[in-house]
C-alpha cells in the first residue's frame, strides 16, 4: 500500500464539468488537476478557471478567529442606538435596516423601549439570542464596560465606531489599554476603535455610518482612514463600481491589516483587494498575509505619507539613502503587492488585474484611429519602462491588406480617422496574433464617421481566440458610452484616457514581476558556501560588548570577517613612524585612513590617502591627514591612522549596507558606491533574508548593471563572488539584531572577486547582552536552520531532516517521479502534472506559517535525494496545525513515516500548537497505521470516504 495522506478539501461550488482532485488547498494551494469529460486528467490551463479554483480553494488553515462573526453575522446588536437622527447609533441602525440586512438587529439602549419601531433592549445580555456582532456607538468613556459586558454575554466580535481613544492623547490611550484587557480576558475580536465600520453589500450588511450603500462587486476595499473610505464609497457608487467588502480599520487595537487580508483570502466573492495604508503595525503578519493572498489574487495599495522627513540623523550613507517610503516600496514588491501613486488610478488597476492574466513582458501594441492619442499612449508607456512592440513582417503584411495605404506601418497602428468597425477588428486581430506582442491597447476617438458601439463589437470579436490582455480607451462622453458598456460587459478593461490605461497595464506587468519573487526557483547549482557560525559568535561577542555604539573600521571589519566576507585588514598606527613601519612590513602600495570614533565619512574630512609607494610618502600623508581632520572636524579626537594594503585589483565600487527600519526592521541596500553614492542614488532595497535570486534581482535593477555585466567588451565582474558577499552580509544582518546600521563602502568588485575596502557599523547598546528573540527584527522569517537534524529510521536509513527550500525544486520533482500512481493518488486524491508553478507552492513557503520537513539522503556517489515530506500548516495564532505525509515508494516500509511524524509533532510542540489533525482516505491503510501508532484519535466519515485523525502534540 502507498503512504500518503492529506486533509480533504471542503465541498465548494464549481462548474459542473470540473472535478477537483486535490487533497487540500493549503497543502496544494493551486490544484493542477481537473477532469473534463472524456479527457480525464490534464493540467489546468485556462486563466479564468485557475483563478476560480485559486479563489474557491483558498480556504485555508489561516486562523481568522471569530472574524466570520464580524463580517457575516446573523444577529447584530447596536449598543448606543439612539432615536435622534444625527446620533451615531441611530445612523448605523438606519443603515442596517435600509440596506436590507436579512439578519436580526437588536438596538441596545436602556432608556428606550423601541427605536424606529424596533424593540430595544436594556443591555446586550437581555437580547433574545446571543449576538454574533456588537456595534458599539457609545461615548468612549464607557466602551471598556460595554466590551466587558459583551464578553460576559458570549458575543464573539465587536466593532467600535466611537472615537476618543489614542487619537486624542493619554486619556484615550488609557481607555484603549482597558479595552485591550477585556479583549484578552474574553477572547473577543474587535474592529476599531475610531472607525467607519464595515459593509458587505451582498449580505445587505451596512454596519457603518457611511452616507450611501455601495453596490455589490468583487473588489474589497480596506482603509485606515474612515473619512477616505466614505468618500471612495460615494465616488464608486457614482461610477457603478461595486465592492465585496468595505472595511475601515480605525486604530487597529485588535483586528489589523493582516487579519483582514487573511480573511478576504478565503472569500470567494473577493477577486482583488484595494488598500489605503498610512502605516503597518504588525509587519510580519502583514507580509505573510499579503504574500499568501497575492499568489492568486492581486492586492493594490495606495500608501499615504510618501515624503515624511526622517527624524533621526544617519551615520552611514545607507542610513541617509534609505527613506521610509523606499522601505515600503521594497516590502510591497517582496509581498507581490502592486503600488499605485494616484488614488484615481486604484480602481483602473484593480479592474485590469481582476480581468487579465499577469504578464511579465511589457511589449504593447497600440491600435488607434487618431495619431495624437496614440503618441500620448506611447509616451506614457515608455516613461513607465514599457516597450512598444516591434511588429513581425507577417503582421505588417496582414495589416497592409486590411488598412489604407496611408497607415504608417509602425506601432502605434493608426487605422485612420475614417476607420469603420471592421478595420478596428482586423487590426486588433492581426496584432493579437503577433508573437512579439504581449498585450494590445485600442484607442477610439469619436469622429463624424465613428460608430463606437459597432467598433466595440468588432474588437470583442477580434479577441475571441486570444488570451492576451486587451485594454480599451474609448475617449469622449455620451457618444462613446454605449461602446464602453459593451466592452466592459465583454470582459475588456475600459478607460477614459490612454495614460490611465497605460498605468494599469504597467501595474499588471509589475504584479507579474512581483509574483516572480514568490514563484521563481533559484538555479539548479546555486552559489553555495559554508558558514562557521560558531567562530562567528566568538568574534561577534567581544566586538559587540567592547566596541561601543559606533564601531571603528577595524571592529566593523571584524564583524564582516566573522561572516567570511573578504576585507582589507586595517592595522592601527599611533604615529607617523608607526605607519611607516607597518607599511614596510605589509608591503607597498598602502592606504592610510584617519582613526577616529567621531569621523564617519573619512573622505569628507581629508582622512584618506591612497596609493602610497614608499616611506616618505607615508610620512607626508600622515601629516596631511592629521592636519586636515583637525581643520575640518576640530571636535574629532584623532587616534592616529590605520594602514592597509592598497587593493591590487581594479573594478567597480559598490555600497552594501543595512539599517533597522522602525516598522519593517532590517532592510538591505545595494548600489553604486564610493564618495558619490548619495549623489548617484543608484540603489536597490530589499528585506532580508536574501537568497541568490533576490540578490541578483537587486543587482540587475541598478543603472550600472550593464557595466557590471561587461558592457561593450569590458571585463565582466565575478558575479558569484559578489552574490556570495551579499548573501553572507544578509545572514550577518539577520543573525544580529544588535546591529542598527552597517555599511561596506566601497565594496570593490572586479574579475578576481570582491573585497570590502571600508566599513562602519552602529550597535544598539540597549540590546547588547540581552538580545530579542531570534529574527524578531525581520519582517520575513528566514530559513529555519534550527530544524536541521540527523535521524535514523527503524529500517536503518540514516537521513538529514531539514526544512524544504526553494532550491529543492529539482529534488522535489525527482521524489514525485519515484512515486507510484497509487501513492500520488493517495496523497493528492488524483493524478497530478508536476508544473513549476505547482512546485513553487510546495518548495517556496512562508516559514512563519508552514513547515515542510524533508528527509535527505546522500548516496555513495554524492547524489542527494529527497525521500519524502512531512508538512505542517499552522493557523496564524499557532493553535491548530494540519499534518500531511508523503513517502516515495522506494523508501516505504523502512520507518520513514514514523520518523517524519515524530519529528513534525516535536516541531508542533515547539510552536505551542494545541491540536494537530490529519485527513486521509478510508483505504489508505499505511497512513491510517501511522496515525494510530502516533496516538491520533481517528474518526471515520464513511459517507465522505475519509478518516480524520487528531491529537495534542
Amino acid at each position: 500500500m502507498s503512504r500518503g495522506g492529506g486533509p480533504r478539501t471542503p465541498g465548494l461550488l464549481l462548474p459542473k464539468q470540473v472535478r477537483y482532485h486535490c487533497a487540500t488547498p493549503r497543502i496544494c494551494p493551486l490544484c493542477p488537476v481537473v477532469q473534463f469529460g472524456a479527457a480525464p486528467y490534464r493540467q489546468l490551463e485556462p486563466y479564468w478557471l485557475r483563478g476560480l479554483l485559486e479563489r474557491q480553494f483558498s480556504v485555508s488553515l489561516v486562523s481568522v478567529r471569530n472574524l466570520d462573526r464580524l463580517f457575516n453575522p446573523a444577529h447584530v446588536a447596536i449598543v448606543g442606538a439612539g432615536s435622534h437622527r444625527m446620533q451615531l447609533g441611530h445612523i448605523v441602525l438606519r443603515n442596517l435596516v435600509d440596506a436590507g440586512f436579512e439578519g436580526v438587529v437588536y438596538p441596545v439602549n436602556p432608556s428606550r423601549e423601541s427605536i424606529g419601531g424596533i424593540q430595544a433592549y436594556a443591555s446586550v445580555a437581555d437580547t433574545p439570542a446571543k449576538p454574533d456582532l456588537a456595534i458599539v456607538c457609545t461615548p468612549a468613556a464607557i466602551v471598556p464596560e460595554v466590551v466587558r459586558e459583551c464578553g460576559e454575554s458570549g458575543v464573539a466580535a465587536i466593532a467600535v465606531l466611537s472615537s476618543g481613544f489614542r487619537e486624542v492623547g493619554a486619556e484615550g490611550r488609557e481607555l484603549e489599554r482597558r479595552v485591550g484587557e477585556e479583549l484578552a480576558r474574553h477572547d473577543l475580536r474587535l474592529l476599531g476603535p475610531n472607525c467607519l465600520g464595515m459593509i458587505v453589500p451582498r449580505l445587505g450588511l451596512n454596519a457603518s455610518f457611511a452616507g450611501v450603500m455601495p453596490i455589490d462587486g468583487h473588489v474589497a476595499f480596506i482603509s485606515q482612514s474612515g473619512a477616505l473610505a466614505a468618500a471612495v464609497i460615494d465616488w464608486a457608487l457614482a461610477r457603478q463600481i461595486g465592492f465585496s467588502q468595505v472595511v475601515s480599520l480605525g486604530n487597529m487595537l485588535d483586528v489589523d491589516l493582516g487579519d483582514v487580508i487573511d480573511y478576504l483570502g478565503q472569500d470567494a466573492h473577493t477577486r482583488s483587494i484595494i488598500v489605503y495604508i498610512e502605516t503597518v503595525t504588525e509587519p510580519r503578519k502583514f507580509m505573510s498575509a499579503a504574500r499568501a493572498f497575492a499568489r492568486s489574487k492581486p492586492i493594490i495599495v495606495y500608501k499615504a505619507g510618501r515624503f515624511a522627513a526622517s527624524a533621526k540623523a544617519a551615520v552611514s550613507h545607507t542610513g541617509a539613502m534609505v527613506g521610509q517610503d523606499d522601505v515600503y516600496d521594497a516590502a510591497f514588491r517582496r509581498a507581490g503587492i502592486v503600488r499605485v501613486e494616484r488614488m484615481e488610478d486604484v480602481f483602473a488597476t484593480a479592474e485590469l488585474l481582476a480581468r487579465e492574466r499577469p504578464i511579465r513582458c511589457a511589449r504593447l501594441a497600440i491600435v488607434t484611429n487618431a495619431g495624437g492619442p496614440g503618441v500620448m499612449a506611447a509616451d506614457a508607456l515608455l516613461a513607465r519602462g514599457g516597450v512598444l512592440a516591434e511588429l513581425q513582417p507577417a503582421t505588417l503584411e496582414t495589416l497592409d491588406a486590411a488598412l489604407p495605404p496611408a497607415w504608417p506601418r509602425a506601432n502605434p497602428i493608426d487605422v485612420l480617422g475614417d476607420a469603420p468597425p471592421k478595420r478596428f477588428g482586423e487590426a486588433v486581430k492581426a496584432v493579437l496574433a503577433d508573437s512579439e506582442v504581449d498585450a494590445v491597447l485600442v484607442i477610439l476617438t469619436p469622429q463624424a464617421m465613428t460608430d463606437a458601439r459597432a467598433a466595440a463589437d468588432a474588437v470583442l470579436g477580434a479577441r475571441h481566440e486570444s488570451h492576451k490582455p486587451l485594454l480599451a480607451a474609448w475617449m469622449g462622453g455620451h457618444s462613446v458610452q454605449e461602446g464602453l458598456e459593451c466592452l466592459s460587459a465583454g470582459g475588456v478593461a475600459t478607460y477614459a484616457y490612454p495614460e490611465q490605461a497605460i498605468g494599469a497595464f504597467m501595474d499588471l506587468v509589475s504584479y507579474a514581476r512581483n509574483l516572480e519573487t514568490l514563484h521563481e526557483t533559484p538555479r539548479t547549482i546555486p552559489v553555495s558556501f559554508a558558514l562557521d557560525r560558531g567562530r562567528a559568535r566568538e568574534l561577534m561577542g567581544s566586538v559587540l560588548v567592547e566596541g561601543g555604539a559606533v564601531l571603528s573600521e577595524t571592529l566593523s571589519k571584524t564583524l564582516l570577517d566573522a561572516y567570511e566576507i573578504p576585507v582589507t585588514k586595517p592595522l592601527p598606527a599611533l604615529s607617523a613612524d608607526d605607519a611607516v613601519a607597518i607599511a614596510e612590513q605589509i608591503g607597498y602600495p598602502v592606504v592610510l585612513k584617519v582613526r577616529s570614533r567621531e569621523v564617519t565619512h573619512k573622505a569628507d574630512v581629508g582622512g584618506v590617502e591612497l596609493g602610497l609607494t614608499n616611506g616618505d610618502e607615508v610620512l607626508a600623508a600622515y601629516e596631511r591627514i592629521v592636519a586636515s581632520v583637525h581643520e575640518r572636524s576640530p571636535e574629532a579626537e584623532v587616534q592616529g591612522v590605520t594602514v592597509q594594503p592598497m587593493a591590487r585589483t581594479s573594478g567597480h565600487e559598490l555600497v552594501l549596507g543595512a539599517r533597522k527600519d522602525p516598522i519593517f526592521g532590517a532592510v538591505i541596500l545595494l548600489g553604486a558606491g564610493g564618495v558619490a553614492a548619495e549623489v548617484l542614488r543608484d540603489q536597490a532595497l530589499d528585506l532580508p533574508p536574501l537568497n541568490e535570486r533576490l540578490a541578483l534581482g537587486m543587482l540587475q535593477s541598478l543603472r550600472i548593471w550593464p557595466l557590471l555585466a561587461g558592457h561593450r567588451g569590458r571585463p565582466r565582474i565575478n558575479l558569484d563572488a559578489l552574490l556570495e558577499v551579499v548573501m553572507r552580509f544578509s545572514y550577518l544582518v539577520a543573525d544580529y539584531p544588535e546591529i542598527s546600521e552597517i555599511e561596506i563602502n566601497p565594496l570593490l568588485i572586479g574579475v578576481e572577486g570582491a573585497v570590502a575596502l571600508d566599513a562602519r557599523a552602529v550597535i544598539d547598546q540597549s540590546l547588547v547582552g540581552h538580545p530579542p528573540p531570534p529574527f524578531s527584527h525581520l519582517a520575513i522569517r528566514p530559513y529555519p536552520e534550527e530544524y536541521t537534524s540527523e535521524g535514523t529510521t527503524t529500517g536503518g536509513l540514516h537521513v538529514t531532516l531539514r526544512a524544504i527550500k526553494p532550491e529543492d525544486e529539482p529534488l522535489w520533482h525527482e521524489m514525485l517521479d519515484a512515486c507510484s500512481l497509487q501513492t500520488i493518488a493517495m496523497r493528492f486524491r488524483g493524478m497530478v502534472k508536476y508544473t513549476h508553478e505547482m512546485a513553487t507552492r510546495y518548495c517556496f513557503i512562508d516559514y512563519d506559517r508552514e513547515l515542510a520537513i524533508v528527509p535527505e539522503l546522500e548516496t555513495e556517489d554524492g547524489t542527494r535525494k529527497l525521500l519524502g515530506v512531512g508538512r505542517l500548516v499552522a493557523d496564524t495564532d499557532r493553535e491548530n496545525a494540519e499534518y500531511a505525509l508523503l513517502v516515495a515508494d522506494p523508501w516505504q516500509r523502512r520507518g520513514l513515516g514514523d520518523l517524519l511524524t515524530d519529528y513534525c509533532l516535536e516541531v508542533a510542540r515547539s510552536w505551542g500548537i494545541s491540536r494537530v489533525y490529519a485527513e486521509t482516505t478510508v483505504d489508505n491503510d499505511n497512513m491510517i497505521g501511522v496515525l494510530k501508532k502516533h496516538a491520533f484519535t481517528l474518526t471515520r466519515r464513511v459517507e465522505e470516504g475519509i478518516v480524520v485523525g487528531e491529537r495534542r502534540p
